[in-house]
């Protein structure tokens, strides 16, 4: 699944969680001193932004199939290693990266048993590959309560519950499959605060990912129904969301 949509409305979608996300991901992966690292679904650059900061900009590489988020992330980074491609088809030469990470990224693979081989392949022997993805099993992502909100006012979500990696183990059984040794399961979690519940409820109303889409493709009444049914799930006032991601980390 790619997001042809620009990369400010995907920040304001998702960038509040996967930005601090990415620093807690980052330090359950246990990244190594040096080489160089790549960033599988990098998007606008949130986990690249991370890497950046410990590797150096010219020892970071990344790639995503949505050219928008490519364009966004090379712009960001224009000493970086930037490119427009698949997880299933890595665009690098086998054995080149120290650590080869993919943040909230494999559900939306085609083929993610495939796009988790093609990490261990670009991985070099001992070098660390990780990934993690949001709890839809759980109902702990960013979206669980949205997707609640719409089941109640129209009678379906597609929660991505059923994705590759949202639920426990999963992403631990990609990693052995696909060779990796030391594999090392958990969980990464983040606090965010809003200002109200218009804070948090506009992001959805842009048309970014399966809950924008499944938003967008409703007529108004409906979607001032999910509006009032999100709603009552909130205090007035400001609060704090509580979200976690399935994290796993192994050896190439």
């Amino acid at each position: 699944m790619t997001f042809e949509v620009p990369a400010a409305a995907y920040d304001a979608f998702m960038g509040r969680y996967s930005i601090p996300l990415a620093e807690e991901f980052a330090a359950f992966a246990v990244l190594p001193e040096g080489g160089r690292a790549l960033d599988v679904g990098c998007g606008p650059g949130a986990l690249t932004a991370v890497l950046v900061r410990r590797f150096g900009e010219t020892e970071v590489a990344a790639v995503d199939p949505s050219a928008s988020f490519a364009a966004a992330a090379a712009a960001r980074f224009p000493w970086a290693d930037v490119r427009h491609g698949h997880a299933e088809e890595l665009p690098f030469d086998d054995h080149v990266f120290a650590a080869t990470l993919a943040q909230l990224v494999v559900h939306f693979m085609t083929d993610a048993a495939a796009g988790v081989r093609e990490m261990v392949r670009v991985t070099r022997p001992g070098g660390v590959v990780a990934a993690c993805v949001w709890d839809f099993e759980g109902g702990r992502a960013p979206q669980s309560r949205f997707f609640a909100a719409l089941r109640e006012a129209t009678g379906s979500a597609d929660d991505e519950s059923d994705r590759a990696g949202a639920g426990r183990g999963q992403l631990g059984a990609f990693l052995r499959e696909a060779g990796c040794t030391d594999v090392v399961e958990g969980e990464v979690g983040i606090v965010q605060s809003f200002d109200g519940f218009d804070d948090w409820w506009q992001p959805y109303t842009l048309g970014v990912a399966p809950a924008g889409k499944q938003l967008a493709a409703l007529d108004q009444e409906a979607r001032e129904r999910v509006r009032e049914a999100a709603q009552r799930l909130f205090p007035t006032g400001p609060f704090t969301v509580g979200v976690t991601a399935w994290a796993v980390r192994g050896r190439a």
